[in-house]
């Protein structure tokens, strides 16, 4: 099971029931399967009786879901209503949801845009190829900043020594491909830093490639945007126009982000 984000870490002057509604969403969230009682108090350490009465509460407001035959609880939907209004208000994704179709039609590739949380990236919003590519990335799925090209492009922006606070101790695979080396990885980033982009070939899903670039409209840089690509299809010429697609959209959503004083 995915841990919750910050679980374990302390929270100075956190209000206790505002702090552990918070926290069980973030399991539930995390989970890729519904969770009974026992194992949100096997996860989380609360009472079990209080346990109980906040999942009651949650489920009565919606944000949690209930399966009364197996006994087992789910994220509900209104945590989908609020992460909908995130996106909505969402200025960076206000402005490159258009520039990322443009990119799209241009080279008829999956275009992702996604924001660094953590030691993770979040999908904030998708373009899908015509060819009907399906990956493991969509909008609110949460993947390891050092296993993707996003994130590598946000981390290329970022001191090595900024990179070892933010990443893990140990950096886990997704695939065989995966660089979990921390020294390997350094030395990855620079020369994403020095080529103005970041790429990685099967590190992430077997049998693609991906290319990304940050979108410095702020600092600390925090989003990039990246581009999908079956390795069947990606040739020189092809990864050429990818990486042209990329640089230009990336000046544009960041001049339009500056324009509006973002």
């Amino acid at each position: 099971m995915a841990s919750p984000i910050g679980k374990g870490t302390a929270r100075p002057g956190a209000v206790k029931s505002a702090d552990r509604t918070v926290e069980l969403l973030e399991v539930l969230s995390a989970s890729d399967r519904r969770l009974t009682l026992t194992e949100l108090h096997r996860e989380l350490s609360y009472p079990k009786s209080s346990l109980y009465m906040l999942l009651q509460t949650l489920v009565a407001r919606g944000w949690v879901e209930v399966d009364s035959d197996r006994g087992t609880y789910g994220i509900g939907v209104r945590a989908l209503l609020v992460g909908t209004s995130y996106l909505d208000h969402d200025p960076v994704v206000r402005a490159a949801i258009r520039v990322m179709e443009q990119v799209r039609q241009d080279i008829n590739e999956t275009v992702h845009l996604a924001r660094l949380d953590g030691a993770d990236v979040v999908y904030l919003a998708s373009r899908e190829s015509e060819h009907h590519l399906r990956v493991v990335s969509r909008v609110g799925r949460r993947l390891p900043a050092h296993s993707t090209s996003l994130g590598k492009a946000v981390l290329s922006t970022r001191t090595p020594e900024d990179v070892d606070l933010i990443l893990p101790a140990e950096l886990s695979p997704l695939t065989p491909n995966t660089v979990t080396d921390r020294a390997a990885l350094h030395e990855q980033l620079a020369g994403f830093r020095n080529v103005g982009y970041a790429h990685e070939r099967e590190e992430n899903t077997p049998g693609l490639g991906c290319f990304a670039v940050a979108l410095p409209y702020r600092n600390p840089v925090l989003d990039a945007m990246s581009c999908s690509v079956p390795l069947g299809r990606l040739t020189p010429e092809h990864e050429r126009q990818v990486v042209a697609a990329l640089l230009d959209a990336a000046r544009t959503i960041t001049e339009l982000l500056r324009q509006f004083g973002r």
